[in-house]
């Protein structure tokens, strides 16, 4: 006899693919109960996870495979491989301005390819005449006659025509660069087709959302109904709302006493293990230029959703200023226009930063609390890598903000974004959703993305791959060469919240509170926390 919980999600998977019934607002408290008898002990040490198979481009999309295409796109290569390219905006759900300016993209690309012919053989022209110039002044002994200064009148007019070539090129070359900064990352071919977050594929569970109510009482009291972290967090005295929104408006909050201490305790724990697997702590600007936003393609897409600082007030280096979104800014341009060596890579960094959004377009969406605020802090993570090890490296990031997870004993899910909700810069993105027990949902804590060389592209930052030096000659025997520099080529870029602290003060909070009102202080947590094992509530 099946349980409710079976009987629903049934229900639901007869009507929808089994990644949309595990993303179904509905199911995901039901598929948590009905895992619980199924995986026991789901909090120890060692990660135990519900697998979903994983994706192949047959089964997941309708849209065409780059896989021949290796790298992000420049004017060239789209106009080659335009099908695919729009194929790729279509599925992403983009604007139909969005494909014009691929198609204008691919049309102007001819035209500058014409240009450059045009440029190329008026050069040729006027050199070739130059030269013929040159050896008649030599005969006439420095007279000019009447067929020179005709030669000249023609070098004269080839230059001309070259420079008026070079020109039209340089217009039509700044118009297809301000249509290419438009345009998204192509999807990696593991990227299922959907339209929004509700066809997102759920790749993993972890954790037994009933695990900690059980310890902490909750089951035993049918009239208790989990509060929301913002009323917890006033009964701990340490939620004062009303005093950020009198200084600073709508969506900013101040924490005081215990609650900022775990705020700062949870941001501590995540810098610390983030160190410990490798990564190089940095403390970067929280103001950037226009040009580095440019680089990781915040711009010029989302300016309504920054915060500029006055021209007249400050600039950087001239140009516009910008508070930073996220720390992934600063970290990933540390080594714009730069030249690495293969052997310095991968480089990880690791930043505990403010970040600050204006969040235009969510207006009326997660007015309550922490989850949608103006400022927040967020430990980042960024790697640099060779596109040989992107997946490797992406997949390890993202493991290492789901043991942050698994270590603060958070249920939570692992989501594969689909074409529709996946971000501008990603091919490949991996979303981590923490369980909120006043809600009943999983909301957003993680988002961890490879950006292919779609960033790199475009602020400069290439890696020299290691020389090979020798080659076989026909006995076999290597015979020593002169070791060629090799041709530097883009680097790939990888990003992820390792984690957004203030969505994990929320987690914490509601999964960590009592019946009574306090908040047991999660063991990985207590060594920042002075040993300090409960927040007592405040009467």
């Amino acid at each position: 006899m099946k349980s409710p919980a079976a009987a629903m999600i049934l229900a639901v998977v007869s009507r929808r693919s089994l990644s949309q019934a595990f993303t179904h607002p509905k199911l995901s408290p039901h598929i948590a109960s009905l895992s619980t008898s199924l995986r026991p002990g789901l909090f120890s040490t060692s990660q135990q996870q519900q697998t979903a198979p994983e994706a192949t481009p047959a089964t997941v999309h309708n849209r065409l495979s780059r896989a021949h295409i290796p790298s992000s796109l420049d004017a060239r290569s789209l106009s080659e491989n335009l099908s695919v390219v729009l194929s790729h905006l279509t599925t992403r759900r983009s604007s139909p301005q969005t494909l014009d300016s691929a198609r204008q993209i691919s049309l102007l690309n001819e035209n500058r390819v014409h240009l450059i012919q045009k440029r190329d053989e008026a050069l040729q022209s006027r050199n070739s005449i130059s030269a013929s110039v040159g050896k008649l002044m030599s005969k006439s002994k420095g007279e000019e006659t009447e067929e020179i200064l005709q030669l000249k009148h023609q070098a004269l007019e080839a230059g001309s025509l070259a420079s008026d070539a070079e020109e039209e090129l340089n217009k039509v070359e700044s118009e297809m660069n301000l249509l290419l900064a438009s345009l998204p990352n192509l999807l990696d071919d593991v990227v299922p087709d959907g339209s929004d977050d509700s066809e997102n594929e759920c790749v993993s569970v972890w954790g037994d959302v009933h695990a900690l109510p059980e310890e902490l009482g909750w089951s035993k009291n049918e009239d208790f109904t989990p509060l929301w972290h913002d009323d917890i967090a006033t009964n701990l005295g340490g939620w004062q709302s009303d005093a950020a929104v009198s200084m600073s408006g709508s969506r900013f909050v101040s924490l005081t006493g215990s609650v900022a201490r775990l705020e700062r305790a949870i941001s501590s724990y995540f810098l610390d293990r983030a160190i410990s697997k490798g990564y190089t702590e940095v403390s970067p600007p929280l103001l950037v230029s226009r040009q580095a936003l440019e680089g990781t393609s915040q711009l010029p897409k989302f300016e309504d959703d920054l915060f500029k600082i006055l021209p007249e007030s400050h600039t950087c280096n001239g140009q516009d200023a910008f508070l930073i979104p996220t720390a992934e800014v600063p970290l990933t341009n540390m080594h714009a226009n730069q030249i690495l060596d293969e052997e310095q890579l991968p480089i990880s960094y690791v930043a505990l930063t403010p970040c600050f959004r204006a969040e235009a377009g969510s207006y009326g969406r997660d007015t309550r609390g922490l989850i949608r605020t103006h400022q927040f802090y967020k430990v980042e993570l960024v790697k640099i890598t060779t596109p040989s090890t992107s997946d490797e490296q992406h997949h390890l990031l993202t493991r290492h903000a789901e043991e942050c997870l698994q270590e603060l004993r958070i249920p939570y899910r692992k989501m594969r974004l689909c074409s529709g909700d996946i971000g501008f810069s990603a091919q490949h993105c991996y979303d981590l959703e923490a369980w909120l027990p006043s809600t009943g949902e999983y909301r957003e804590i993680s988002s961890c993305s490879n950006t292919g060389d779609f960033q790199a592209r475009r602020m400069g930052l290439r890696y020299r791959p290691n020389e090979v030096d020798g080659s076989d000659d026909k006995d076999g025997e290597k015979k020593k060469k002169k070791a060629k520099k090799s041709k530097p080529v883009f680097c790939h870029t990888i990003n992820g919240s390792g984690l957004a602290v203030g969505r994990t003060l929320v987690a914490v909070l509601e999964n960590y509170q009592t019946v009574e009102g306090d908040v047991v202080v999660p063991e990985v947590l207590r060594p920042y926390m002075g040993g300090l094992e409960k927040i007592k509530r405040k009467d």
